[in-house]
C-alpha cells in the first residue's frame, strides 16, 4: 500500500480522515509541525495525519488571560502575539527542535499539549495540563467531541482535556486547543553560585524553593557543560554552576534577589544574571542545549531531588540538574538504557528517554514501564478513545 500524508484544512477533514481509517482498520501517524516526531517510540503507521495547516487564532482576550487557538498554529505564531500583550504561555514549552534533529521554531500550539511539555517554571507554575481550559478533537472513532471550555469555570465534570494532554496523539487528534495566559513579568534575574559540588548544589536549590522568595526556575550545570553556555560569565566560572532564578514586578525582584544572595552566600560566591542573560541561560537549559549534536541517547530522569546526587554517582554519563535536582538530563551510551532504568527505579523516579535512533526505541522502554494495575487502565482509556488502535499505535507503549 502506498504511504499517504493526509493535509486536512478544516475540522470536518480530520473526521474524514479518521472515520476512513476507523472503518479500513488503517493505522494513521499523527503530527503537527513534526518537531515531535521523533519524541517516544516509532509509530506503527504508513500514513500521516498532518494538522500543521489547521492553524490560526479563534480567540484572544487579553483582559481574560485566555486563548483558543487551531491545533497547527506555531508556537513562534503564539508567542509572538502574546509578548505584544506583554503577556506569555504560563508554563514554558520548550523547543526540542535541534535537540531532535529537526530545525527550531517548528512546534505547534497542539503538539505541546499532547507531549505535555513545560521547561523550568514547572516547578511554580506546572506543566502545559495545568493551564488547559478545553479542546476539540476527533476520537480514534472517527467521532468529533469538545471537553472543558473557555473558562475555568466551565471545566466540569471529567475533563478529558487533561486525558488528552499528555496522550501523545494516542488518544484522539486535537483539532483545537483553549488555554490561559499569564502577564509576562516586569523582571526576572538570576542567581549563580559557583563551584559547588552536587550533594550541595541540591541542597542549595532545596533552601531557596523552600524559602518565601517566589523560585520560578533552579538548575545546575557541571563544569562540562558550564564552560558551553551561553552567557559568557557562566561559561567563564571555571567550575559548576547552580542557578536560580526569580521574576516578577521589578521592585520585588530586586529585593528577593539581593535577599536570596544574602542567605545562600554560605555555600559560596554569588553573582546574578540581568535580562537577556538571564533568559539566555534558561532558554538554554529549558530547551537542553547541552546535549544538541552529542550523538548519546538522551534520557530524562524525574526523581526525588535528594536522590539525584546518588543517581548520577551511580551511572556512567553526563548530566545537568533542572528543577531544583527533580529532574536529571542525561547523555549515556546506548547500552547504558537499562542500568538508567534501574537506577531510576531504585532511587524513586522515573527514566524517559527523549532522544535515541529509532531501532533502540522500537526495542527498549521509552516510558517507564507501568505497573500492571496502571497498564490495564491505559488499556481501557485506550479502547474507549480508539478501539481499533489507528492513532499513533505504539507511540507510548506497545500494543497501545
Amino acid at each position: 500500500m502506498t504511504a499517504t500524508i493526509f493535509r486536512p484544512t478544516d475540522e470536518r477533514q480530520v473526521e474524514d480522515v479518521v472515520a476512513w481509517a476507523c472503518g479500513t482498520r488503517t493505522p494513521l501517524e499523527v503530527v503537527g509541525g513534526g518537531s515531535k516526531r521523533r519524541l517516544g517510540r516509532p509509530v506503527q503507521a504508513a500514513h500521516t495525519l498532518e494538522t500543521a495547516a489547521l492553524s490560526g487564532l479563534e480567540l484572544y482576550e487579553p483582559n481574560e488571560l485566555v486563548m483558543t487557538a487551531k491545533a497547527g498554529t506555531p508556537l513562534a505564531e503564539i508567542e509572538a502575539m502574546l509578548a505584544a500583550h506583554g503577556q506569555r504561555l504560563a508554563f514554558e514549552p520548550p523547543d526540542y527542535g535541534p535537540l531532535l534533529g529537526e530545525a527550531a521554531g517548528q512546534g505547534t500550539i497542539a503538539g505541546a499539549f499532547a507531549c505535555n511539555l513545560g521547561g523550568p517554571v514547572r516547578l511554580s507554575a506546572g506543566a502545559a495540563r495545568d493551564h488547559i481550559l478545553g479542546v476539540r478533537c476527533v476520537s480514534g472513532r472517527g467521532e468529533p467531541f469538545k471537553a472543558g471550555g473557555r473558562v475555568v469555570k466551565n471545566v466540569t465534570g471529567f475533563d478529558l482535556s487533561k486525558l488528552v494532554a499528555g496522550s501523545y496523539g494516542t488518544l484522539a487528534v486535537i483539532t483545537a486547543v483553549s488555554f490561559k495566559v499569564v502577564p509576562r513579568p516586569d523582571k526576572a534575574r538570576t542567581v549563580l553560585i559557583h563551584g559547588l559540588d552536587m550533594a550541595t548544589a541540591v541542597r542549595a536549590m532545596t533552601q531557596a524553593l523552600q524559602s518565601s522568595h517566589e523560585i520560578s526556575g533552579a538548575a545546575c550545570l557541571p563544569p562540562a557543560h558550564a564552560v558551553a553556555s551561553p552567557v559568557s560569565c557562566v561559561a567563564e566560572a571555571g567550575g559548576s554552576i547552580t542557578a536560580i532564578r526569580l521574576e516578577g514586578p521589578g521592585p520585588s525582584v530586586v529585593y528577593r534577589c539581593a535577599a536570596l544572595r544574602s542567605e545562600l552566600g554560605t555555600f559560596g560566591h554569588t553573582e546574578e544574571l540581568h535580562s537577556a542573560n538571564s533568559a539566555a541561560l534558561w532558554r538554554s537549559i529549558r530547551d537542553v542545549q547541552p546535549f544538541v549534536g552529542d550523538p548519546r541517547a538522551v534520557w530524562r530522569i524525574a526523581v526525588p531531588p535528594a536522590a539525584a546526587p546518588s543517581l548520577v554517582g551511580s551511572i556512567d554519563a553526563e548530566f545537568f540538574f533542572d528543577r531544583g535536582g527533580g529532574q536529571v538530563w542525561v547523555a549515556a551510551a546506548e547500552s547504558e538504557g537499562d542500568a538508567l532504568t534501574a537506577a531510576a527505579t531504585v532511587a524513586g523516579g522515573a527514566a524517559t528517554l527523549v532522544r535515541a535512533p529509532s531501532a533502540l526505541r522500537a526495542h527498549v522502554d521509552v516510558f517507564q514501564p507501568l505497573a500492571e494495575p496502571l497498564r490495564l487502565l491505559t488499556r481501557r482509556v485506550k479502547e474507549a478513545f480508539d478501539p481499533h488502535h489507528i492513532l499513533n499505535p505504539g507511540r507510548m507503549y506497545p500494543g497501545l
